[in-house]
């Protein structure tokens, strides 16, 4: 049995055209349907082309790091010359002790020569006194008689502002004898000390 039948003829009419526009609608509908799914712009692998963020062409931009500045350069300082140790001569500076300058008296002036002169009535007198100064250390080169005039007391003669100066005050105090300049008669004689003993020597000479 029809699905018309028992309908009067306009509405037979009638729903044959409503069926007809829902045919033509679902066609239409199918169709678009269809055509829609190639609309995607998925790469090939269904994921987008391009990453976001990344340039046209595919290549990552390269950071470059900063450059670091080279390390300052100090110049070497210059060494400063070492001070000398505390009691140490300083270079250039003369050293006590050294002939004609001044230092430790008790050995700076026993290089100067000595000579010993008898100016008494005793024998040997002369070599007793050159033995005592040999015996404390000075030099003598020289051992005689003096018969030229009387001396009063045993006298180191010397030159005045020479080396002979400061021996023979230091073999004055010494021995106990006097220490003068040397007189005329022998102010022209070799160099050195000149030591002219007398009879006191004896009992006034170092050690009696």
């Amino acid at each position: 049995m029809s699905v018309f039948s028992g309908m009067s003829r306009p509405m037979k009419a009638a729903g044959v055209v409503l069926i007809g526009v829902a045919i033509v609608a679902a066609v239409i509908g199918g169709i678009s349907a269809l055509s829609g799914g190639g609309s995607n712009e998925a790469g090939p692998s269904g994921t987008p082309s391009t990453q976001p963020g990344t340039p046209p062409g595919g290549t990552s931009p390269t950071v470059t790091p900063p450059s670091t500045p080279p390390p300052s350069t100090t110049s070497p300082t210059s060494p400063t010359p070492s001070s000398p140790a505390p009691g140490q001569p300083t270079p250039g500076q003369p050293t006590s002790g050294q002939p004609g300058q001044p230092g430790d008296q008790q050995t700076g002036n026993k290089w100067v020569t000595v000579r010993v002169f008898n100016n008494s009535l005793i024998k040997d007198l002369a070599e007793r006194a050159a033995n005592d100064f040999r015996g404390d250390g000075w030099t003598v080169n020289e051992v005689g008689n003096y018969s030229q005039g009387t001396i009063p007391v045993t006298t180191a003669f010397y030159r005045p502002g020479t080396d002979e100066e400061a021996a023979a005050k230091q073999l004055a105090q010494e021995f106990q004898i006097k220490a003068e300049p040397r007189f005329p008669g022998i102010e022209s004689a070799s160099p050195g000390v000149i030591i002219i003993v007398t009879k006191e020597y004896e009992s006034g000479h170092k050690g009696s």
